[in-house]
């Protein structure tokens, strides 16, 4: 077990993924200016979604596997559980083979994809059957070494016109709201609070780390977004694919030509703990729903890891992909956790009580 206040370290390192390098075109493209308000929105939201999901896990007493076990049987439950699973598993192949993309466009156009993957893999494979607490100091690693690269934000403001973010609120309240629900698309990942739960020392306490990594989250889109639309025209920002790391081109450093080679290698150790994580709460489900040893559960993800990273090669389909497993998560915790909630209160709640 780990102690309450590296939640924080473990869900912001899972919000803070591989989603900042472009999170920018498809909100601006909706409210323009107004994104950095969509920003705000879609933090709260969030908050909400975590508040919610506490009340389950105090109510169900246990991580996402029992409650479902407990309140809706073996197989209805079962049924429930793999969803959760495979979407945990998904998430780990999309922000790896999100990665390796930009590594093809940035850097290396001719690197092997099998070969940056099985690497990648099996330094995976060796954190996650270390056990949690290893996942937990990757995590905390991946927080605290590269937090050097929000100084980078400090290069473009000389460059910076802020009266692009004026009129403030030109958008109607429908359009915003929409803005916010693909900017929540970013923070997706922060539902593994789920399945590690039961592995916070007295987690009821931890309920402040997870709201304040949240935050922190949230603060960075949202200085991220205001920079971004100072530096560029809208229309810069809807035509380029990357608009943080485009941003990176303005650093200048007397012994680095290019900052983005920095940054996009740093960057590495910042979807680390992302991959590790979605990997260890699905080979821990697949433990929990199947009753064999979790190394095993993991071996074989990683194998089938293998083939949609390498055969997925235009980008097109990796944005598409992606799209359809945000929007998927969007659903599980928007509308499938408050069914979980309502029903877990009848079941486990109302029987406390009694």
């Amino acid at each position: 077990m780990v102690s309450p206040f590296l939640a924080f370290f473990l869900i912001h390192s899972i919000q803070f993924g591989i989603g900042i390098l472009n999170f920018q075109g498809k909100i601006i493209e909706r409210v323009g200016n107004d994104a950095w308000i969509a920003v705000i929105f879609g933090g709260i939201l969030i908050h909400i979604i975590i508040w919610l999901i506490f009340k389950i896990l105090i109510i169900g007493n246990g991580d996402l596997i029992t409650i479902h076990y407990d309140v809706f049987g073996k197989w209805i439950g079962g049924f429930f559980s793999l969803v959760w699973i495979l979407y945990f598993w998904a998430i780990g192949i999309i922000v790896l083979r999100t990665y390796v993309e930009v590594i093809q466009v940035w850097m290396f156009q001719d690197i092997s994809v099998i070969f940056f993957t099985i690497t990648f893999l099996l330094l995976v494979y060796y954190i996650v059957s270390g056990g949690f607490r290893i996942v937990t100091g990757i995590s905390f690693l991946g927080v605290v070494i590269p937090a050097y690269l929000l100084l980078t934000l400090i290069y473009p403001l000389n460059q910076t016109e802020f009266r692009n973010i004026l009129p403030i609120w030109d958008h109607s309240t429908t359009e915003i709201l929409l803005a916010s629900k693909d900017m929540t698309l970013s923070f997706l990942g922060f539902s593994t609070l789920l399945m590690f739960y039961p592995y916070l020392k007295h987690a009821n306490k931890s309920k402040l780390w997870v709201h304040g990594a949240n935050f922190i989250t949230m603060f960075i889109y949202l200085g991220i977004m205001i920079i971004s639309l100072a530096y560029f025209s809208q229309k810069h920002l809807l035509r380029y694919h990357s608009p943080t790391l485009t941003m990176w081109k303005s650093v200048e450093l007397p012994f680095v030509e290019r900052f983005e080679y920095v940054g996009i290698s740093s960057w590495a150790l910042i979807i680390l703990p992302n991959i590790c994580l979605a990997f260890w709460a699905a080979s821990r489900g697949m433990r929990q729903l199947f009753r064999f040893s979790q190394r095993k559960a993991l071996i074989g993800m990683l194998l089938f890891t293998i083939f949609p990273v390498y055969i997925i090669k235009e980008r097109e389909h990796i944005e598409v992909l992606n799209d359809y497993i945000s929007h998927f998560g969007f659903y599980l915790i928007t509308c499938y956790l408050p069914i979980l909630l309502v029903v877990t209160y009848f079941r486990k709640g109302r029987r406390k009580k009694h």
